[in-house]
């Protein structure tokens, strides 16, 4: 029998992760990632840009998780990593560089939270950020193309993260 929104029992929880949007402006993409944050137990949601609103498309995305999400939107996304960073979060961008490392290939842990930052969608995360980072993650692909949607690529960072904290 398929379960149901009202008949599942997963088991509630909250990580110590800030998902922080590096001008991630597409609003069916911010909708989407507030689902996301609110399916993970992500800690807290920054939409970090100019020009970020939540509107009647994010709303019809995220499915009412807008209302859930502990959420803020900040002007600057650098001045926020750099914030969280002096106030003692392991700062982890997802992104491919020439140093970046396998997503799968760290060991995540509860001592230190985490901030994982996400990038504008042409653009990728900032190079200040990248500078700023603890460590640049990637995800293995496999096809031709080097990049997938902003959204499927934090799914699966998130994914990886939270399974190895629980």
């Amino acid at each position: 029998m398929q379960l149901t929104h009202y008949t599942t029992h997963f088991k509630k929880r909250s990580f110590p992760i800030i998902l922080v949007c590096d001008n991630v402006t597409n609003a069916p993409n911010i909708g989407s990632l507030f689902r996301m944050a609110d399916a993970f137990g992500v800690k807290k949601l920054l939409l970090c840009g100019d020009h970020i609103s939540i509107g009647r498309k994010v709303s019809k995305t995220s499915r009412a998780t807008e209302k859930v999400v502990d959420f803020e939107i900040c002007e600057s996304a650098i001045k926020v990593v750099e914030d969280l960073k002096a106030q003692n979060y392991q700062i982890i961008s997802l992104e491919i560089t020439s140093s970046s490392k396998p997503i799968h290939t760290l060991q995540f842990s509860v001592e230190k939270p985490i901030v994982l930052v996400i990038g504008d969608e042409n653009f990728g995360v900032s190079e200040a950020i990248l500078n700023n980072s603890d460590v640049v993650v990637h995800i293995d692909m496999f096809g031709q193309n080097s990049s997938m949607n902003v959204v499927q690529a934090t799914n699966i960072a998130l994914y990886e993260i939270t399974k190895q904290l629980l």
